[in-house]
């Protein structure tokens, strides 16, 4: 399981430094040594507090995976809203898309100082695709492909970057980029979860076969899969869930009530599922959860450890819940008496 740094960038509420610094060190004494950031969250804010955690903690050079994205640029602004982009409380700083060579290679500068250090082990395009761009998108394929793909590679080259992907919310981007060039994995965000598996049909299989691995974000869909929708505050319409970012339609609502009417079946808390779901493919090296407090690492490394029945996956198989190629999680073998 990897520490997803988008919290401590001030992810829709503010954090304090000290706070910041607690998750990241409770985050590698959990045995967390990936941490992914970007210059989009907060606004630089996450890279900075991961540097200055990592030197707090000092961590040795090849004892932490970092990765750190390009395709915005931080150019300052007037706006003093306590909310922007999600973010709270951020620098006056205003993130601009730019995917041209020279506006990735000047991002990835900038992020190594705010990260202090003189290289990252991944570096993604961050946040390609029509669900961001919409009509824009083929320009900024374009953009990207010719200007800022021929950058990374020029960095993984030289030996700053240890290895090249996309950071995206859609599977079809990362397949369409990899028919165009050559990746070393990517970073997909939400689109191989319990609640979806669409990846499986041609993405993942295209991965295996060009040795690319695929990191999971947003394992709990924008938190639906961690709160589940049974419990009181839930189900009264008191706290509301979300998904994919958004307020969770009742499609979604209803299959997450099937899944946790099953997980009530076997023992199985639902979170700890949609963490260990995901894991079991073998083009999935890694799972990425957000995490901003101490108390939430130490819940999610619980969930993740939790152990869960065979029993379930094939009661999620059998009632149609889980996509026929799905692997899923081997049980551990029963201890003799």
């Amino acid at each position: 399981m990897g520490f997803g740094a988008a919290p401590i960038g001030n992810l829709y509420q503010p954090l304090s430094d000290a706070q910041a610094y607690a998750t990241v060190t409770a985050a590698l004494t959990a045995g967390m040594h990936y941490i992914d950031t970007a210059p989009h969250y907060g606004f630089g804010l996450s890279e900075s507090r991961v540097g200055v955690a990592l030197a707090r903690a000092s961590v040795a050079a090849g004892q932490v995976v970092i990765s750190t994205k390009v395709g915005r640029l931080l150019v300052p602004t007037n706006t003093n809203a306590p909310l922007r982009h999600g973010f709270a409380d951020t620098p006056a700083l205003e993130p601009v898309f730019d995917y041209s060579y020279d506006g990735v290679m000047r991002s990835f500068a900038e992020s190594l100082a705010r990260l202090r250090c003189d290289k990252v082990d991944i570096l993604w395009a961050h946040d390609l695709g029509p669900l961001t761009h919409g009509a824009d998108h083929p320009a900024r394929f374009r953009e990207f492909m010719e200007g800022g793909y021929r950058a990374m590679s020029e960095l993984k080259a030289s030996g700053q970057v240890g290895a090249i992907g996309l950071g995206a919310n859609e599977w079809q981007i990362c397949e369409a980029a990899l028919r165009h060039g050559d990746f070393d994995g990517f970073l997909l965000a939400g689109r191989y979860t319990l609640l979806e598996q669409g990846a499986c049909d041609t993405f993942l299989p295209l991965c295996a076969q060009r040795g690319a691995s695929v990191i999971l974000g947003g394992p709990f869909n924008s938190g639906i899969l961690a709160t589940g929708v049974t419990a009181p505050a839930v189900a009264s319409g008191k706290q509301p869930v979300y998904y994919n970012y958004e307020l969770a339609p009742q499609s979604i609502i209803d299959r997450v009530a099937q899944l946790e009417r099953i997980g009530a079946e076997f023992n199985v808390p639902l979170a700890a599922a949609a963490l260990q779901f995901p894991a079991a493919h073998p083009q999935i090296c890694s799972v990425l959860a957000g995490l901003a407090s101490p108390e939430q690492v130490q819940q999610a490394n619980h969930w993740m450890n939790t152990a869960i029945p065979a029993e379930y996956w094939q009661a999620l198989r059998q009632r149609g819940l889980i996509h026929l190629a799905s692997p899923v999680p081997s049980a551990p073998p029963v201890p003799e008496k």
